[in-house]
This record gives structure tokens, sequence and C-alpha cells, in this order.
């Protein structure tokens, strides 16, 4: 179901004003009823509009924690977080991308209204460090209020309005460098150390410690290649998730902890190959012990043959196998009381059924719904090149066919 808000930037209706200023002419005998009951009128119509103009849209009851295999808010209540990524602070630009279109608030509020209660939001080490954003568009007034700023302000000043439109936001750490997204670890690139990596976490759980609907910090996007898990050694993605995790709790214990899978196969393990970020088999024999175990969140990521022929999407029994594939490698976490799961990515560009990708999407938003399992979808931006976005190359008009889908898995 769609939730529609109010913008509460709109001006007052320019009727409700001219109500109270009604000229009425002396010489009429019902002047002053006439006037008292213009006045009445004015009075009842400014607070049948006031409640739809001044009230913000609300957040859960923050902040956030697991429950079993739920996420909870501070009421115990669960929670489903059903977001969309917008990528953009992970670039060379240092800021989302589509802002050389359109004003910030104006993507926020279209996010929000259209169903989306969480936006993840990649960024950069790089990002963090620089002084300088680019593919601003400053016309016209818009983005009038990110001008000048460093990217950690623009970042700051995102996350305001997004908690002012009721959205929660994730952090996700896509890289070191700019657009190093196909760098397999967490350190070594460009330079980096695991010491840099963890170091920025720490400043960022400092940031936003007074700031509720920064839910969550994704640690790192996709481990893949040389990554391992449980090995003990310098590539062991379970030890830096850990190490890392407790440090960002260490500073800011309400932020729960998104925890990706790697892309090698475990020992132990029942499947011989995944996505990126996608294998948490590890976890049967290795999970993640963080200083708060109510803060865990694992992560997978999830795609279809627009990204890459895995053998599955030419199989005759292809929805058998991603079920089997799914159930094993990372929905066994939630339905054992494990943790919660929330699938970081997955996207396509064609959702039909006529489509072997259209089927594969629409057999996990099935499996999503079924389970009650937290996602953000990949992506609301439509530069990305392997799934394209929510939006049209317009940066504003939506794909209907996504956004019903999306929309039919928001009912739950």
């Amino acid at each position: 179901m769609k939730r529609f808000t109010v913008d509460s930037s709109l001006p007052v209706l320019p009727s409700v004003r001219r109500y109270g200023a009604v000229a009425v002419h002396s010489g009429n005998a019902f002047a002053p009823l006439a006037g008292l009951l213009t006045l009445i009128f004015s009075l009842l119509l400014a607070l049948t509009l006031a409640p739809a103009t001044l009230a913000a849209p609300r957040l859960p009851s923050l902040p956030l924690s697991t429950d079993g295999g739920d996420i909870v808010d501070a009421r115990g209540e669960t929670i489903v977080l059903q977001g969309v990524n917008w990528f953009g602070f992970e670039t060379a630009n240092h800021a989302p991308h589509g802002l050389w279109s359109r004003d910030y608030k104006d993507m926020l509020r279209q996010i929000k209204q259209l169903g989306f209660n969480t936006v993840r939001m990649p960024f950069s080490l790089e990002a963090l460090e620089s002084s300088t954003t680019s593919g601003i568009d400053y016309g016209g007034g818009r983005n009038a209020e990110l001008e000048g700023k460093t990217p950690q302000q623009v970042m700051d000043i995102i996350i305001d309005e997004a908690g002012a439109r009721g959205l929660m936001v994730i952090l996700d750490n896509h890289s070191q460098s700019d657009d190093g997204f196909m760098y397999p670890l967490w350190y070594g690139q460009d330079g980096y150390t695991e010491k840099d990596w963890i170091k920025a976490w720490k400043k960022l759980a400092q940031r936003y410690e007074d700031t509720p609907q920064v839910i969550a910090a994704d640690l790192k996007n996709e481990p893949h290649g040389s990554a391992t898990w449980g090995t003990g050694g310098p590539t062991d993605w379970r030890r830096a998730a850990q190490r890392a995790g407790n440090a960002v709790l260490a500073e800011n214990p309400d932020l729960l902890i998104l925890v990706e899978g790697i892309e090698a196969p475990v020992a132990g393990g029942q499947l011989d190959r995944h996505w990126w970020g996608g294998n948490l088999e590890g976890v049967r024999t290795a999970p993640v012990k963080l200083s708060k175990s109510n803060k865990l969140v694992y992560s997978p990521h999830e795609y279809g043959p627009g990204v890459f022929a895995q053998p599955w999407f030419s199989d005759p029994n292809m929805a058998s196998i991603l079920q089997n594939r799914w159930d094993t490698g990372f929905g066994y976490i939630q339905k054992k009381g494990i943790a919660p799961l929330l699938v970081g990515e997955f996207g396509a560009k064609n959702v039909g059924l006529d489509t072997i990708e259209g089927q594969w999407i629409r057999q996990f938003t099935e499996y999503l719904r079924s389970r009650g399992i937290s996602w953000t979808f990949w992506a609301w931006n439509p530069n990305s090149g392997d799934t394209g976005g929510v939006l049209k190359d317009d940066w504003t008009t939506v794909h209907a066919d996504k956004m019903d889908m999306l929309s039919d898995l928001m009912k739950r």
C-alpha cells in the first residue's frame, strides 16, 4: 500500500488568508454577523488544515534492536526495513547522484511518498576526507543548502532531511577510494589500512550518535575474492567485522551492525559459488560475536542474470535451485532465530515474467515477503548499468512495473 505524506513546505492556501480579510459593506445590516461568520469559518478551516500541513511523518520508535530473527523498535514491535539505495557518495562526485537534475528535498519526498521507509547511502572513505563535491545543480534555488559544503556536511544535511521526512538511513562503506567498489577487501586499496577503515567508522558513529534516524552501519560492501570467513588470518572478514562492529558500538551503542557475507565457499559449506557478499554459510560454525548481541544483522546481496549469468539461470529447475540456495546460503539464519536478515542489494532491469531476470526477481521478492525479510532495493538511481533504477533516465519518472512489484512487496 502506498503511503502518502503532505509536504509541509507547501505555502498556506491563499484562500485561508483571504477569508479573514473579506470587506463587508458598512451599509449592510448583516455586516457584523457576516464578519463574525467569516472569522469563525476562517478559524475552522485553518484548524482543519493545520494537522495536514504541519504534522511531520513519524519514524518508528528508535533505536532499533534485534530479537531472534526480527528487527524490533524501542517498543518491541517488529520492524521490516523496506528501502532503496541512493548512491553517489562513493563516487568522484562525493554526493548522491541526480542532484544535477533535482533538489535533494524533492528526491527524499518522492522516496517517502512511494512507500519506502529507509535509504541505504553508500560512501567511500575518500569522500569523507574530501572538501569538495561536484554534480550538484544550484540553479533556481535548488540544493541551496548544499552549496559550499564538504561531502561530510552534505551527508549531514541529507540525513537531517531524511529524518524530517520520516526516513531511516543506513550508512554503507562501499569502498575505500572513490569508485573502488571492485576492490575485494576492507583495506589495501590506495594505501588505506584496516586501522583507517575502523577509524572512519568510529568517527561516523560519534558524529551521528544523537541522530536517531541513522539506524545502521553496513561495515563493508560485498567482500569477495580473497576474503575468507573464520580463518583467523588477515583476510578473515568475520574477524574484521567483529572488530569494527565492536568499535562502532563502543562509540554509538544504538546502531545496528550490518555484516555482509563473502564470495568464496567456506569449509563445510554446501554451496560452491556465491554472489559478492552473498555467502553467509560460515555463520553456522563461526558467527559474528558483538559486545551487544542484539545489534547484529546479517546482510546478503542477491542478483539475477543481468549482473552475471550464473549456471542456475539456464537450468530448467531454476526455481527449486534458487529456493535451496537462498535457504542454505542465508535464509536459515533468520529461520533459526540466529539473527535478522536485511538484503542490502537486489535489483533488475526486467521484472516481467516473460524474462529469466523477471522470473528470478519475482520469485525473490515473494521469498522476502513471505519471510518478512528486510531489504533495500538497488537502486533509486537510473544510472546503475546492470540493473537500472526505480527512476527512469529523466531522474523523475518512476518505472511503473518495478514500483508495482515493490509496492506489492511492501504490503507483506
